[in-house]
C-alpha cells in the first residue's frame, strides 16, 4: 500500500524543496501581505502553545514566537528536509529555541497541547483531507483553535493565473486538472472546504475572503523570474528547453508588466482566511 501523502513528500524533497530554500526571501516578500492578514487574524497572545504546519523556512514560525513571547513557545513541522535545513539554521543563527519536526502532519502522533494549529498554505496537498484535518485537530488542547489561510480559485490569482495564461501557447498540452486534487487551489470551493472541516470535527468555521496583492518584484524582469520560480507556470515550464523557457520568459515579462506600482509588481492575490475550534 502506497504512504500518504508519498508523492507529496517527494516532491518538496526534491528539486522544488531546495529551489523553494534557495528562494525563500524572495517568497516571503512575495507572501508579506497575506502574512499581514493571517498574522492578527489568528491572534497568538503571550503565553501560547502553537504549532506551525507547513513552516518550511521558519519565516511565519519566528513570527509566531514573538507575538506568543514572553512565556509561549512554537513548534514547526513540515515535509521538506531541504527547507527545515534552512530554517534550523535560521533558528540556530537567532539563538532561539524552536524545535522544527521533519513529519507529515496527517500522520504524526501530536499531543493535545497547542492553543494555536497555524499554517500559511501548509494545508492544501494532503491525500485525505478529511483524515489529515482530523490528526491536525488532535494537536489541540481542550480550548485550542485552527487559523490558516489558503487559496481561492486560480483564475482569481493574477500572481499565478497572469503569468501562466501569457505562456499558455508555448506550453505542452495539459491534462485536464481534478481541482480537488492535492495543490495550492485544492480548497478553493468554501464550501467543500467547509465540510472537510466539518467532517474533520471541527466546530465554529468561519471563512472570511482575503483580497490583496502580491509583491513580486521591483520590475518585470524580476516578476518574471519569479513566475517561473514558484506557482503553476513554473511545474509546467520546468522541463522544458531554454529556447523555449526564454520565449515563456518574455511573454510573461509583458504580461506581468502591467502590474507595475511605485512598490513594484503587484499583481493580485485571493485567499480564504479559514478559522475554526474544536
Amino acid at each position: 500500500m502506497n504512504k500518504p501523502n508519498a508523492q507529496m513528500i517527494d516532491y518538496w524533497n526534491g528539486a522544488v524543496g531546495e529551489r523553494w530554500a534557495r528562494s525563500q526571501d524572495r517568497t516571503d516578500l512575495l507572501l508579506n501581505n497575506i502574512t499581514d492578514h493571517l498574522l492578527p487574524f489568528a491572534a497568538a497572545r503571550p503565553g501560547e502553545s502553537v504549532l506551525d504546519i507547513g513552516c518550511g523556512c521558519g519565516s511565519t514560525t519566528f513570527r509566531l514566537a514573538m507575538a506568543v513571547a514572553p512565556g509561549g513557545s512554537v513548534a514547526g513541522v513540515d515535509i521538506s528536509g531541504p527547507m527545515l535545513d534552512v530554517a534550523r539554521a535560521r533558528s540556530q543563527a537567532m539563538n532561539a529555541d524552536i524545535p522544527f519536526l521533519q513529519e507529515d502532519a496527517s500522520s504524526y502522533d501530536f499531543q493535545p497541547v497547542s492553543d494555536l494549529v497555524f499554517s500559511r498554505f501548509g494545508v492544501m496537498f494532503f491525500d485525505d483531507p478529511v483524515a489529515a484535518f482530523k490528526n491536525i485537530r488532535s494537536a489541540l488542547s481542550p480550548k485550542g483553535r485552527l487559523a490558516f489561510v489558503c487559496w481561492r480559485d486560480f483564475k482569481d490569482n493574477a500572481w499565478a493565473f497572469a503569468p501562466y495564461m501569457a505562456a499558455k501557447h508555448l506550453l505542452p498540452e495539459q491534462p485536464p486538472a481534478d481541482p480537488h486534487a492535492p495543490g495550492p487551489f485544492a480548497f478553493a470551493d468554501a464550501d467543500r472546504l467547509k465540510g472537510i472541516l466539518t467532517q474533520a470535527g471541527f466546530n465554529n468555521i468561519r471563512i472570511e475572503k482575503l483580497d490583496t496583492t502580491a509583491s513580486m518584484g521591483a520590475n518585470a524582469d524580476q516578476a518574471a523570474d519569479e513566475a517561473l520560480n514558484i506557482g503553476p507556470l513554473s511545474r509546467a515550464a520546468r522541463e522544458l528547453p531554454e529556447d523555449v523557457r526564454a520565449k515563456i520568459r518574455d511573454a510573461v515579462k509583458e504580461a506581468l508588466a502591467k502590474y507595475q506600482t511605485p512598490a513594484g509588481i503587484t499583481p493580485g492575490v485571493a485567499c480564504w482566511l479559514v478559522g475554526a475550534t474544536l
